[in-house]
């Protein structure tokens, strides 16, 4: 919980920043948002306060857009059987194999401060709460005290009101004396409720002028409310009781939803207005003036009326109200589409679920990724696949957004862990042993002396947990910020930074590493080079290789992260891949590498089958 207390108010941050942007939009495009178009602008505040308390990231627009554009190249396989064909790893040709050991860590405690915070948040969730329950029970009581309106020229003016808007529900109206203005409440069982003055006064009116003025009145009132039906501001008024929840503690929503509220009744004025003729709007602005500090605010209501200050704004769009021309619909609907593109395409940095790791910024052109559909690979997992082809440029990515995100490399790790030993001289590819100091592991094949290809090989995490211990904490920081090796931030402590700890790197970030391995870009020297690779080959034959290294988050007894990352070359190309696959248990080394074989086997990406174990 304390975790997502401080992912949550970090959510909040970027939330005053959207928050902005929407006031911003409403003052730049003041001049064709008008009326009901305004108030839709903020309908998109409730969809991104909802997004930090989804289970999962929700992708951004961008995305969705970038998808259309290449769906041409997306692949929808047929998947029977993944090991059909595929051949056992006693396979003749097969040097190194794939062992995937991993030893559980243990869940991280909580600190004491966002647990603080945690409990004050959800303590004043509980006191809104009950202000909310107190209200409705408020409002339950002025049910029953209410009565069904009797006034026989009153419900004849409510009948054309519903007929001139083309409503055929009857909805329910009803005198009350615990009101000061007409209010609308209720999500499936609408209802509106007339102070009984309001009718007292319409009555005496009508006795001593003849009455027209009351009636315009009276319908003003009554078109309002049923233009709250037409438009559902019953399900925002829920929406933003539960948003007042959430949110108690951020003044910058406490704003927007005192804005929105605003908006939505200039949205009703402006639907009013649109059914009324031009030398009724003065009347109808009269109405308003009536009841301007004469309202009934409820959380669950709807209504007319408003404080001085808000009726002076809905008189002054009344009187500067002009019936908007096609021209300006259309340029009010293109300044809408920008600033909800703008919006929901940040709101993926909303997410709770999503800031548990920070995404690698990729700057690959955009016509060299092809976006795949490999779901079926994936079943149970959230998963990502990346594929590079250096001869052609080409990016195949399955699931991008899982594909940028950092998470912890775990024992992929090692690769590169061992490249430091040899270029720091810790060891050398001549001599690479380490004693076993006669702790006992739950593995064999950990229980004895290591060199470097038997540590690789068999995930041998004491090897290299002495290796750091022999570099230290100040040379693996400058070698990560060479190597440019994901967050680079080594933080978790000697033993146990890459262990789903503090280190943490994409997919697409462990292709690239492992181009420059392959390449040698970091300009190391070519024999510590050659020595992990060697130490990492699967299968060799003539001039066709596998290379790759298995990984395994094991938290609490659980595999909650799998790796599976390597390079394979014959026939004058080298294809170099990643697969990452989470889930709550499952998720290893050896299901990684599953699946990666499949993907490259069955979608023709390599054809030799041989090659894979």
């Amino acid at each position: 919980m304390a975790g997502f207390m401080a992912r949550f108010f970090a959510s909040n941050i970027l939330l005053a920043f959207m928050v902005g942007i929407l006031l911003l939009a409403r003052r730049l495009f003041k001049s064709v948002l008008r009326g009901r178009m305004q108030y839709r602008l903020w309908l998109l505040l409730p969809l991104l306060l909802a997004v930090p308390f989804l289970p999962f990231r929700p992708h951004s627009v961008f995305h969705f857009l970038s998808y259309l554009t290449k769906w041409g190249a997306s692949l929808s396989p047929k998947i029977t059987g993944f090991a059909e064909h595929m051949p056992s790893p006693d396979s003749p040709g097969i040097t190194g194999g794939i062992r995937d050991l991993a030893l559980s860590v243990n869940g991280r405690a909580s600190s004491p401060l966002w647990l603080f915070l945690w409990y004050i948040w959800i303590g004043g969730c509980l006191a809104g709460l009950w202000f909310l329950v107190k209200s409705a029970l408020r409002l339950r009581a002025l049910e029953r005290a209410a009565l069904p309106l009797q006034n026989q020229k009153i419900r004849i003016l409510y009948k054309k009101c519903l007929k001139e808007l083309g409503i055929s529900r009857n909805i329910p109206v009803y005198s009350t004396p615990f009101l000061k203005s007409p209010v609308i409440v209720g999500l499936f069982r609408p209802r509106i409720y007339l102070p009984t003055h309001l009718i007292s006064d319409a009555a005496s009116f009508r006795a001593c002028e003849g009455g027209s003025g009351a009636d315009r009145s009276i319908r003003h009132m009554l078109l309002h409310e049923l233009q709250h039906y037409r438009h559902r501001d019953a399900l925002a008024n829920h929406l933003m009781n539960l948003a007042r929840i959430l949110y108690w503690f951020n003044p910058f929503v406490r704003l927007a939803l005192k804005e929105m509220r605003n908006d939505r009744e200039i949205a009703c004025d402006a639907s009013v207005l649109e059914i009324l003729k031009e030398p009724e709007r003065a009347a109808y602005a009269a109405t308003l003036l009536s009841l301007a500090g004469k309202f009934s605010l409820h959380p669950f209501a709807a209504g007319i009326s408003g404080s001085a200050r808000q009726m002076e704004r809905r008189i002054l769009h009344i009187v500067s109200y002009q019936s908007p021309s096609p021209e300006g619909r259309w340029k009010g609907f293109a300044a809408y589409a920008l600033t909800a593109l703008l919006l929901l395409g940040l709101a993926p940095g909303l997410s709770t679920y999503a800031a548990k790791t920070d995404a690698y910024a990729w700057d690959a052109p955009p016509e060299t990724v092809a976006i795949k559909d490999l779901s079926p690979y994936f079943q149970g997992y959230e998963g990502a696949f990346v594929l590079y082809e250096p001869e052609s440029g080409s990016w195949s990515v399955y699931n991008p957004g899982q594909a940028l995100k950092r998470v912890s490399p775990n024992s992929t790790y090692k690769i590169y862990d061992a490249l430091l030993g040899l270029e720091k001289g810790v060891i050398t590819p001549e001599n690479s042993d380490l004693k076993w100091d006669g702790t006992t592991y739950p593995f064999d094949a950990w229980n004895k002396d290591q060199n470097l290809r038997s540590a690789l090989f068999s995930s041998v995490n004491w090897y290299f947990q002495e290796l750091d211990a022999r570099l230290g904490s100040s040379a693996i920081r400058r070698y990560l910020k060479e190597i440019r090796y994901g967050n680079q931030n080594p933080g978790g402590g000697l033993s146990s930074y890459w262990l789903q700890s503090s280190l943490k790197i994409s997919p697409v970030e462990q292709v690239e590493l492992l181009v420059n391995l392959y390449r040698n870009s970091f300009g190391f020297a070519p024999e510590n080079i050659a020595a992990v690779q060697d130490s990492i080959c699967i299968f060799q034959e003539g001039d066709e290789a596998l290379y790759g290294k298995t990984g395994t988050g094991r938290v609490d007894g659980r595999d909650i992260n799998g790796w599976f990352v390597g390079y394979a070359t014959g026939s004058g190309r080298t294809l170099f891949f990643a697969v990452n696959i989470q889930g709550e248990d499952g998720a290893n080394g050896g299901n990684a590498a599953h699946i990666a074989f499949s993907v490259l086997y069955r979608e023709n990406i390599w054809r030799r089958e041989h090659v894979f174990p």
